[in-house]
C-alpha cells in the first residue's frame, strides 16, 4: 500500500489533546451569557464581540444561534451550528431553538451548495461523550460538504486528506455568499 504524507502542523495540538479547537484564547468577551462555560470554544465565540468574527472563525450569528468553522475539518467547508447557550441535550432547548438551529443548517447547506459546488452533505449531531461528541457539554451540529469521489471522509484506511483553502480563505469566501441569500430567509 502506498501512503502519502501531508505536512498539516495545525493538528497537532489536537491530535496530542493540547488544542480544544480554541484559536483565540487571549479574547476575552466583555460580557459572558449566564449559561456559559468559560473553558468552551463555542460559548467564548458566542460571546465575543462580531470583530473578533473572523479569528474566531464565525460566519453567522442569529437570535438563537452560532454558526463556526470547524478548526479540525473532515473536509473544506466543515461548519458547526449551536445554540447561543450552553446545553448539553436536546430535551435542553425551546422549540424556537430547535427551529432557528434547523433553519441555520438548511441555509448554510445552500450557501456551501452555491459557493461550492457541494454535490451533498453529512449532517449530524453526537449526543454525550460515548457517542463521539468532542465537547459533550455544548451540543453542535456538523455540517460537512461531500462531492464525487471525495476520500476525505472518515477513511478507514490511512491515507491523505487534502483540504484545499485555508480557514480564513473559506471564511471570506463563506461570508460573502451568504450575503445574497441572507434575503431569502
Amino acid at each position: 500500500m502506498t501512503h502519502e504524507t501531508l505536512w498539516a502542523p495545525w493538528r497537532l495540538g489536537y491530535v496530542q489533546g493540547h488544542d480544544t479547537g480554541e484559536p483565540a484564547t487571549a479574547i476575552e468577551p466583555q460580557q459572558w451569557r449566564p449559561s456559559a462555560d468559560h473553558d468552551c470554544f463555542l460559548c467564548r465565540a458566542t460571546a465575543a464581540e462580531p470583530d473578533h468574527d473572523q479569528q474566531l472563525g464565525v460566519v453567522e450569528r442569529t437570535s438563537s444561534s452560532i454558526v463556526v468553522i470547524n478548526r479540525f475539518p473532515y473536509s473544506n467547508g466543515h461548519l458547526l451550528v449551536a445554540p447561543l447557550d450552553h446545553r448539553a441535550a436536546l430535551t435542553d432547548l425551546t422549540d424556537s431553538q430547535l427551529l432557528d438551529l434547523q433553519h441555520c443548517l438548511t441555509f448554510w447547506c445552500r450557501v456551501i451548495e452555491g459557493c461550492m459546488q457541494a454535490q451533498g452533505f453529512n449532517v449530524g449531531l453526537n449526543l454525550g461523550r460515548v457517542a463521539g461528541a468532542g465537547l459533550p457539554g455544548h451540543l453542535h451540529w456538523h455540517i460537512v460538504p461531500r462531492w464525487s469521489g471525495d476520500v476525505n471522509f472518515m477513511p478507514t484506511i490511512a491515507g491523505a486528506r487534502v483540504l484545499p483553502q485555508s480557514l480564513d480563505s473559506l471564511w471570506e469566501q463563506l461570508t460573502e455568499a451568504k450575503q445574497p441569500l441572507s434575503n431569502t430567509r
